[in-house]
């Protein structure tokens, strides 16, 4: 596999390569990167075949989208390049001053028909392009009716200002009755679903990953090295550190749980056999799950990204695939095992099934 090993996303005619560039540091401060170096990772992603950038109008406040809309002008990318962009965070508040009360314009997010033509406008012109490719909910409000955001982003698509939609964090029942609604109403339907994914965070199999591939929705996994957990740059005596998951963090002190330390453990095994980095192992996983045709890849250094595209030419055997799967093997929850072989043997008196879809 290389990024020019391109797959269609979803059931769609959008032709992306496996592994796409996130750009959350583009601009940001702290653990970002800065224009010059931004720009290293645009030009070295691209120089290697790539071709889905994935940003989004609450990255860096705005500058995300500056600065990807600027490298793609001045490389002349447009036509070449999948862009991709999100809404609904509302940036008219401090997500600090939020918690604390303080109060922001509501009408600038969410996932409402108001604020998706608001934002989709700003990013258009942050962006210096007239339509992006793929335009992400960033994340569902848990108010606005799913048939409302069908319709506003259907229009959309028929208008010309974006080419597909899809949805991220949400629950999975949201997308597939988005899927449902619109097959029924014969519109523009989400073509994929992006959710946090990694060896230690699999608890989107029992419920999204099902519902997408039903659906005909590629999964787009986010977080693949678990904020830089599954990268081994922490010490289980030691969690100090520069990276992301030092200090405050979306993810508080989460990955460092005793089960995931024997989850890298067993990553490490795979990777000296390989004779490959962790990071490189642990996307290596990711990509190779059922339904995911995509897996975002962040940095704000360069050997960072160049070591994570260099996962594309990683194999893992199956007995490597058996092993890093017993160790990282979620808890099953009600859904899983309703799906089980055991009860599926219940149901058929005693009889092993298998379904068109295993």
């Amino acid at each position: 596999m290389s990024l020019v090993d391109f797959r269609t996303l979803g059931r769609s005619g959008l032709v992306v390569s496996p592994l796409a560039l996130g750009t959350m540091t583009f601009g940001a401060n702290g653990w970002g990167a800065d224009e010059a170096a931004s720009r290293e990772l645009f030009d070295s992603y691209r120089a290697a075949g790539g071709n889905f950038i994935d940003t989004a109008d609450i990255y860096g406040g705005g500058a995300s989208e500056m600065l990807v809309g600027r490298f793609i002008t001045d490389t002349g990318a447009r036509d070449e390049v999948v862009l991709a962009t999100k809404f609904a965070f509302n940036g008219s508040a401090s997500p600090l001053a939020a918690t604390q009360g303080g109060r922001g314009n509501p009408n600038a997010g969410g996932a409402g028909a108001k604020n998706i033509h608001r934002a989709l406008e700003a990013s258009l012109r942050r962006l210096g392009t007239d339509y992006v490719d793929l335009y992400w909910m960033h994340i569902w409000d848990g108010v606005t009716p799913v048939e409302e955001i069908v319709q506003t982003l259907g229009d959309l698509v028929r208008a010309g200002k974006i080419r597909y939609y899809a949805f991220s964090d949400m629950p999975a029942w949201l997308a597939t009755k988005a899927a449902t609604i619109a097959a029924e109403r014969r519109v523009p339907a989400p073509i994929a679903i992006q959710v946090e994914y990694s060896l230690v965070a699999r608890d989107v199999e029992s419920e999204h990953v099902p519902a997408a591939r039903e659906a005909g929705m590629g999964v787009v996994p986010w977080s693949p090295l678990a904020g830089g957990f599954l990268s081994g740059k922490y010490r289980r005596e030691d969690t100090s550190g520069t990276g992301r998951l030092s200090g405050a963090n979306p993810f508080g002190n989460s990955k460092f749980a005793d089960r995931n330390w024997d989850i890298l453990d067993a990553l490490k095994s795979v990777a000296d056999e390989l004779g490959c980095t962790l990071a490189q192992a642990a996307l290596a996983w990711v990509m190779a799950q059922p339904g995911v045709t995509a897996t975002l890849v962040g940095a704000s250094r360069l050997p960072q990204l160049e070591d994570n595209m260099k996962a594309t030419e990683i194999a893992l055997n199956a007995d490597q695939m058996s092993r890093l799967d017993a160790a990282s093997a979620p808890t099953p929850g009600f859904t899983a095992a309703l799906s089980s072989p055991a009860v599926r043997r219940m149901v058929f008196g005693g009889n092993s099934v298998k379904g068109w879809a295993g």
